[in-house]
């Protein structure tokens, strides 16, 4: 079972930036598609952006677009979002995920197909 450590989160003002980490213990190669999911408060979690290990597939939401970068290290086995001009509305919980059934591929944007999840970080943004 491998296991999700996030970090880079905290508190930053509107338009600012922000880039949060996820390393995945348990290999130094890529096994997985990772990605990010964020919950703000008294809100449903939502997809953020995920990741191929070929580095070719990736998806994004439509509200980062544009914004926000994914990006991987296939050889530490890490995931990287760097969070450019912030909003007040991205404030949330930030979690990293990895699915278990796509190598390489188009990403699922649905929760239910991720299977790692890490413990979360919170992004605050303020107006």
């Amino acid at each position: 079972q491998a296991q999700l450590e996030e970090s880079g989160g905290g508190l930053v003002q509107a338009g600012e930036s922000l880039r949060l980490s996820c390393a995945a213990s348990g290999g130094t190669s890529c096994r997985y598609v990772m990605g990010w999911f964020r919950q703000a408060p008294g809100k449903e979690r939502e997809f953020v952006a995920a990741i191929d290990c070929s580095g070719r597939n990736i998806e994004y939401a439509d509200s980062v677009r544009g914004r926000f970068n994914i990006s991987r290290a296939n050889v530490k086995n890490t995931v990287w979002l760097q969070m450019n001009s912030l909003k007040p509305e991205d404030t949330a919980v930030y979690y990293c995920v990895g699915d278990l059934n796509i190598y390489v591929g188009p990403p699922a944007t649905t929760q239910y197909e991720y299977d790692y999840w890490g413990q979360g970080t919170q992004v605050t943004v303020s107006s």
